[in-house]
């Protein structure tokens, strides 16, 4: 892809909020300031490695990974406490985790949305019980195979990861219909 499509198509998202979303959150919620129109902060996603412990090389495979999926640099996360039983220190390195905001935030949104999530096998839709009570959304991704930049030939295991969608909702419906207009399939609740 050449530079100039590529942030056209990481704005994409960003145009759909812009046009469309901030209107229809407005006309549904009966907001009289447009700041008060709830958006997406941030998006974190991790991946904890326990086999890190006897294996460090882990880590550096699953910073490849996290670094191609995203498109940014991963940080490593350390063992805040020690635990004898699984042989690990505080400060021991952990996992990999993310933080993606502005343009690559609502490019990966974008790919998660209609490329990923599309993609995991028996898929009917997401949980719309994930959400913390502030607005927030967790979800947890069984193999991180499922994003189209990771081969098979690159993969020594099979990892799973976490999702956290911080928005500026006030509560779990705001933030729940901010989503389903970014296009976020909700499973369909059955009566």
């Amino acid at each position: 892809m050449q530079g100039k499509d590529l942030v056209e198509d990481m704005s994409k998202l960003k145009d759909l909020y812009n046009k469309e979303i901030i209107s229809k959150l407005r006309k549904d919620f009966s907001y009289k300031n447009i700041m008060q129109v709830p958006k997406i902060e941030k998006v974190i996603l991790n991946i904890g490695a326990g086999q890190a412990v006897q294996d460090p090389k882990i880590l550096d495979d699953l910073e490849g990974i996290v670094a191609k999926i995203t498109g940014q640099k991963p940080v490593r996360t350390v063992a805040k406490k020690s635990i004898a039983g699984f042989k690990l220190r505080e400060g021991f390195p952990i996992g990999v985790s993310v933080i993606l905001r502005g343009e690559r935030m609502y490019e990966f949104l974008d790919r998660l949305v209609n490329v990923t999530l599309p993609r995991v096998r028996d898929f009917r839709g997401i949980k719309a019980g994930a959400f913390d009570g502030q607005g927030n959304y967790s979800l947890g991704i069984k193999e991180h195979t499922v994003f189209p930049e990771v081969s098979y030939e690159d993969v020594s295991g099979v990892h799973s990861l976490q999702l956290n969608i911080v928005t500026t909702a006030q509560n779990d419906e705001e933030a729940k219909r901010l989503l389903e207009y970014f296009g976020f399939p909700f499973k369909k609740e059955s009566v």
